[in-house]
């Protein structure tokens, strides 16, 4: 065994979309600074990053029903929805920045035009759609979008979903031309390929083990190359913990104030994957149902189509599991090693909210692929079993922290924790994660870099435009900077007219 210290400006843990997101923006605004990449897996974007470990929908709260929270007068609260519309679009801008300047190239090997639709049944769910379309097609970031409870009108749309459809109850859809379908897999894979031209250094096969900061205030990582049993220390200036689920843990041993009372509960997930070409291309369209009494956000049931490595495939899902490793290959004593005394009355207290959430889980491990059939048959009612198959989809650690809500309180969304003097940060959370990767890393460099921000800013706006810019309040340039970005990425063509192979 042997050891060797090495010192550098930034130090990125995990070879993920966030990481990749931030060394690019960083190499932008900073190309002078050197950044080095530490990454378990033998390749970049093998984790939550993965296009078969996530839904591959560009999340911009076109099609999903919980971003629009239905308050208990029957109003309709629209306000997350723009939020993360507004967030998508930074993502947006930010690629085309990336086309038009040649740092990368064939956008469609990660982005597609898709048309997002909500599909609700019954009285009280038509009604909610109704006032939900109402509201969001008032609205410039939502323009396009259409509605109809017209059975005849949605057999034009999702003629797989109609068909075989029985039951009187009725049934209503939206739709939107503009989404998107996002291989984050292949995106993480062309940013990596980008900063390695740029002289970052990205190492695979080495495992951070530790983080301890230094007398003179740097963060010094301790790395176990797995390939040759070496132990390597590094310094940096600035540490961002960027490894999915494994992030909690190694939060936890720098040991800063922030980083204390916080907790990660694991859900697991399955994708059914259609194996018969017939099938799949009867189908175009992302199509998000409504969440079951009683299960979280995540767990929205939907039926996609998908582009992987440029072949139109069909999935639905999810269906969550529990398992407790925070990463999907990870180890079976992750939760309860990520258990410490801050954090153990956080935890149990979590523990007794959440039981309607353990029952869930509980139930949806139980599952026999009947049951899911049951469940796809919902969407597709002449579904058969023989033409869908199983995949195991990523892990994802929802945050547990104390909040105003009380102790213990469960969180579903992305969440950055970073020391007060900005020198170390890690991303904590889930969904819509990747989709606003780039709105939550220029928060990030906000905050951690902020005496940077002046002289940073002009390039910020010329990489992202909208930069500190509401769009939904300036309608004329949303519509500008929607249409370039479509140009710049190749949106906006029927997909469904391009000649792509099923396997």
């Amino acid at each position: 065994m042997s050891s060797k210290q090495k010192n550098t400006d930034v130090i990125l843990i995990g070879a993920g979309v966030m990481s990749a997101t931030l060394g690019t923006l960083l190499k932008e605004l900073a190309p002078e600074w050197e950044i080095k990449v530490f990454e378990k897996l033998a390749k970049a974007g093998e984790e939550s990053s993965n296009e078969w470990n996530n839904a591959g929908t560009g999340h911009s709260a076109l099609c999903e029903l919980n971003y629009t929270s239905e308050k208990s007068d029957g109003s309709i609260d629209i306000n997350k929805a723009i939020q993360i519309n507004e967030h998508f679009q930074l993502s947006r801008q930010f690629w085309s920045y990336l086309v038009n300047h040649k740092l990368i190239s064939n956008p469609q090997d990660f982005i597609r035009s898709i048309p997002h639709m909500s599909l609700v049944q019954g009285e009280k769910d038509v009604a909610f759609l109704k006032k939900r379309f109402e509201l969001l097609s008032n609205n410039p970031l939502f323009q396009g979008m259409e509605y109809s409870d017209d059975p005849e009108k949605l057999k034009e749309w999702i003629p797989l979903v109609m068909e075989g459809r029985t039951s009187n109850e009725p049934i209503a859809a939206t739709k939107i031309d503009s989404g998107t379908d996002v291989n984050f897999g292949a995106l993480t894979c062309m940013l990596f390929d980008h900063l390695k031209r740029k002289n970052v250094e990205i190492n695979y096969m080495h495992s951070v083990k530790d983080i301890k900061r230094t007398s003179d205030g740097l963060w010094k990582v301790k790395v176990h190359n797995i390939d040759t049993s070496k132990i390597e220390y590094h310094t940096a200036k600035f540490v961002f913990i960027g490894g999915g689920g494994g992030s909690l843990p190694l939060l936890q041993k720098t040991g800063i104030p922030e980083s204390k009372h916080i907790g990660g509960f694991p859900v697991s997930g399955l994708f059914m994957v259609c194996n018969n070409p017939e099938v799949v291309a009867r189908h175009h369209a992302k199509v998000y149902g409504k969440a079951k009494v009683g299960a979280p956000p995540m767990s929205v049931p939907h039926l996609d189509t998908r582009y992987i490595d440029n072949k139109k495939s069909l999935l639905f899902g999810p269906f969550a599991g529990f398992s407790p490793k925070f990463l999907k290959t990870g180890s079976n004593f992750d939760l309860i090693g990520s258990v410490k005394p801050d954090n153990v009355l956080t935890m149990l207290a979590a523990g007794v909210k959440e039981m309607a959430l353990t029952k869930y889980l509980i139930q949806q491990v139980m599952l026999s692929n009947e049951k899911r059939m049951e469940e796809l048959r919902e969407f597709i009612p002449n579904a058969k079993i023989e033409d869908w198959d199983i995949v195991v989809a990523g892990q994802r650690v929802q945050v547990i922290k104390d909040t105003e809500d009380g102790k213990g309180t469960l969180q579903f969304g992305t969440e950055v924790v970073s020391a007060a003097d900005g020198s170390i940060a890690a991303l904590l959370g889930a969904s819509p994660g990747a989709s606003t990767a780039v709105h939550v890393m220029l928060e990030l460099i906000n905050k951690c870099f902020p005496q940077h921000m002046q002289e940073w800013e002009p390039k910020i706006k010329e990489m992202v435009p909208s930069y500190g810019v509401s769009l939904e309040k300036n309608p004329e340039l949303f519509q500008e900077i929607h249409a370039a970005t479509a140009q710049s990425l190749g949106l906006g063509e029927k997909e469904e007219e391009k000649e792509l192979v099923y396997s």
